[in-house]
């Protein structure tokens, strides 16, 4: 028992020991942590302590980018050549509902963004005879024909007298018809810049028509595609465009207001026809 005593003893000294060599670890530990937290430090992330205080030596200097004297450099809008971009557009439609897509898409005419409708033909594609007339009017724009009113009657009554029409239910004396432009120019007589950018989309429409007898109706095609205006003076003559006999002819229009001029049409309409049976 007096060993057992002895050894309780000495092992309660042991514990106290213990205790004590901890709680002056503990207070050092804490003294510690109080003069970092004091120094600044909120967190503990790294692996080894990091001096933030330190100056380096040399501090690299902040980069200022140049300032520009004057007012800015104001965009240079790209050119676009549109005569070019139409001839390539044209040239790649290999029918003629590929060709009303690509003038549908078409965007580097202003005629364009104030036209309701595109307007691009009527009749069948098979005729003899394609007659291509001026620019649409805004009762053709907003119709969405290529001729409407009086001088669709007009029209349609010319060559009737001839035997031959849009529906006529012979297809051999069948007339195709189109306008000059896709869009309408309203009141404004057309351009010669739209005239030129317009054209190659025309010419396409001829070739893949192939008619075996052009109409050209009003100074606007003429222009086009012949390349001169004054069809008063060319009325009557035959002409050629795209490899095809072409006779120039006045306007519908151009008849309502000058009917004297409706005896020199029907001339026209007349060698139209010995045209057809030669």
């Amino acid at each position: 028992m007096a060993g057992a005593s002895a050894t309780l003893h000495m092992t309660s000294i042991g514990a106290t020991v213990c205790v004590m060599d901890s709680m002056d670890t503990y207070w050092a530990d804490r003294a510690a942590l109080e003069w970092q937290v004091e120094l600044g430090v909120t967190e503990a992330i790294l692996d080894a302590p990091l001096n933030r205080y330190e100056v380096p030596e040399a501090v690299a200097k902040p980069v200022v980018a140049p300032v520009a004297k004057g007012p800015p450099a104001i965009p240079v809008p790209v050119e676009v050549d549109c005569v070019a971009q139409a001839r390539k557009s044209a040239d790649a439609a290999p029918d003629l509902a590929a060709l009303q897509t690509a003038i549908g898409a078409f965007d580097h005419c202003d005629l364009k963004r104030g036209a309701r409708n595109l307007i691009f033909a009527e009749g069948d594609a098979a005729a003899r005879i394609m007659v291509i007339g001026e620019a649409p009017e805004r009762d053709e724009d907003r119709a969405g024909t290529v001729l409407s009113g009086d001088r669709r009657l007009l029209l349609d009554k010319m060559f009737a007298a001839i035997d031959l029409g849009v529906a006529h239910d012979d297809v051999a004396r069948r007339v195709y018809l189109t306008a000059a432009f896709p869009w309408s120019a309203g009141s404004v007589p057309p351009k010669p810049a739209d005239m030129a950018t317009l054209t190659p989309f025309l010419e396409r429409h001829i070739a893949l028509v192939n008619p075996d007898v052009l109409i050209l109706m009003g100074n606007t095609a003429c222009q086009m595609l012949l390349g001169k205006s004054g069809v008063s003076r060319m009325r009557g003559q035959w002409a050629e465009v795209l490899g095809r006999p072409t006779m120039p002819m006045m306007h519908p229009a151009q008849l309502m207001q000058t009917p004297l001029a409706k005896r020199d049409a029907w001339a026209d309409l007349l060698a139209v026809q010995d045209k057809l049976r030669g």
